[in-house]
């Protein structure tokens, strides 16, 4: 196989146009090019008023390869393709009687079951909300009628947090074994479109995720695995420095030597449990902020100039990053084009909000976190959770400052950079349900984070012209950008530094920051799990690393 990099086409152009550039590229006959696939196309908006390209990586089939890559071996952007297949680490054995645990039923704790499953190793599943068709409806009995259920909501339950997401699946990680690949094909395989094999920043979107989780779920539970919802573990089984199981809430105990945590980043009471049983838990930095939004034609003009509303582009996004003068980075966190706020608390008497799409992205308006980054050592150093602590705060003043009705308290952008409460709309049309109460925000952050807010909003106006509009929307507030603590584990096993067979992973693990990292994430703990179990099986001296 051939890979060639950075081939550039007319937005317009169809299948036949690529082809042409392949054999232009190449210098080959039609005749000599056998197959081709497309392993990556972006779009090149630079000059969004004259011309937009696509641009595309290509792996290819040819006759007589060898001649044609030394033939080119001095066109950097034509290359051997790599082999981006996945291969199992392990199989289990016939004979192997104990069952790995997977403690939560997010990104991270689907693909490492998955994997696990796939690779014959039949894990128990134990996620503490509900199956994903019970979640929606509990998610959505919180934005229509401000009904709260603690344990099924848009934290908990089958598909995680990202379940009510953008459903973005794209990451900055590093991925040398193509794992990123991996998550993505399952997701294909269990009924996400083919398309996000291939576009540069792919997504899902909610509704379409949901079917693709419970069939993802029903593989696992094909090939011998077990998920269990309703399942909230309450306490670790330990002897010394090694785990030998978990307690559920119900008072029933679970054996297993190998215990994969795969929690949100809202489980807050499952981290105090870790911590009061001495597993080794560090505060890490995270983000807080406010949601904006705009009209999503606004966006889309500003990005992509005479383009904008092109069918082959959808709906435009953006990031922003502005360093304050006092020292504080203020930055766009999951911008949801043509999506919603969405009220994300898991626990009473707290607003929390985040953003979601639909895979069409086709809602009135765009909108993203406008964050400011905090950290331990400058903000919240009085322990590992004391960031939990934080958070529990501010998301208290925020449902107190809507009304203490779960409605959420806003401010128009202009009102908020000149230091003013608002008292009524524009014409952008806040999405947050069950509603946004008009005021002002300013008692909701500390005052460098307000003071940064103020001074990055009008900054990024100079970089999107129309983001500091007078009339768009602010809406607070932005708390669990990711998880505040790490659950820190040895790089090599992926063990807790301290507790022998316990596997912390994901976002709520400090690991990961989205869908695709979280699914990595869960690919690589799933590994370590198959290799420890399998040198406990063949008596390897390995196996109580």
């Amino acid at each position: 196989m051939i890979r060639i990099t950075e081939l550039s086409l007319p937005l317009d152009s169809d299948t036949h146009a690529l082809r042409s550039a392949i054999l232009r590229r190449l210098k080959i006959s039609p005749a000599d090019l056998l197959d081709f696939t497309v392993f990556k196309r972006s779009y090149d908006a630079r000059k969004k008023n004259s011309s937009i390209t696509f641009v595309y990586i290509i792996d290819l089939a040819a006759r007589d390869e060898a001649a044609i890559l030394d033939r080119l071996a001095r066109d950097p952007h034509v290359r051997p393709a790599p082999d981006t297949n996945y291969y199992p680490v392990a199989h289990a054995p016939a004979s192997l009687n104990e069952r790995p645990v997977i403690v939560g039923f997010g990104p991270c704790g689907l693909f490492a079951a998955l994997l696990l499953a796939q690779m014959g190793f039949k894990p128990i599943v134990l996620e503490r909300g509900r199956d994903v068709r019970r979640r929606t409806a509990d998610t959505w009995a919180l934005w229509r009628k401000k009904t709260l259920t603690p344990e099924s909501n848009v934290q908990f339950g089958e598909g995680g947090a990202g379940l009510f997401s953008d459903g973005k699946l794209y990451s900055q990680i590093k991925d040398p074994k193509f794992y990123g690949r991996k998550v993505m094909q399952e997701f294909v395989r269990a009924g996400a479109p083919e398309e996000i094999m291939y576009v540069s920043k792919p997504h899902i979107g909610t509704f379409r995720l949901t079917g693709v989780v419970s069939t993802m779920r029903e593989e696992i539970i094909a090939l011998g695995g077990e998920v269990r919802f309703e399942s909230r573990v309450a306490d670790l089984l330990l002897d010394g420095g090694r785990l030998k199981g978990v307690v559920l809430a119900s008072g029933e105990t679970i054996s297993s030597r190998h215990v994969v945590l795969a929690l949100g980043h809202s489980s807050r009471d499952t981290v105090r449990m870790l911590h009061r049983r001495g597993v080794f838990i560090e505060a890490k930095p995270f983000s807080v902020g406010f949601r904006i939004e705009h009209p999503q034609s606004l966006i889309d003009t500003a990005r992509l100039g005479k383009y904008a509303g092109h069918p082959d582009l959808g709906a435009a996004d953006y990031k922003l990053v502005h360093h304050a003068k006092n020292g504080r980075s203020v930055y766009s966190f999951c911008m949801c084009p043509g999506g919603t706020v969405v009220a994300a608390t898991s626990e009473p008497q707290r607003v929390v909000t985040n953003g979601m799409s639909q895979y069409s992205r086709k809602e009135r308006n765009a909108n993203a976190g406008i964050v400011v980054g905090i950290t331990p050592e400058q903000d919240f150093p009085d322990g590992p959770l004391a960031g939990i602590e934080l958070q529990e705060r501010l998301e208290s003043c925020a449902y107190e400052l809507g009304g203490s009705d779960y409605c959420a308290p806003g401010q128009l952008v202009g009102n908020f950079v000149r230091g003013v409460p608002s008292t009524e709309l524009g014409e952008v049309e806040p999405s947050y349900k069950p509603g946004v109460r008009l005021g002002d925000l300013t008692t909701l952050l500390p005052n460098y984070a307000i003071e940064a807010i103020r001074e990055a909003l009008p900054a990024f106006g100079r970089q999107i012209r129309g983001f500091d509009r007078n009339d768009a929307v602010l809406t607070g507030i932005e708390t669990r950008t990711s998880s505040p603590v790490r659950v820190t584990r040895d790089h090599e096993t992926l063990q807790s530094l301290n507790v022998r067979g316990l596997y912390p992973a994901g976002e709520g693990a400090g690991y990961a920051g989205g869908i695709l990292s979280a699914g990595v994430d869960g690919i690589k703990v799933a590994e370590a799990v198959a290799k420890s179990m399998l040198n406990s099986a063949t008596g390897s001296s390995a196996a109580d690393q």
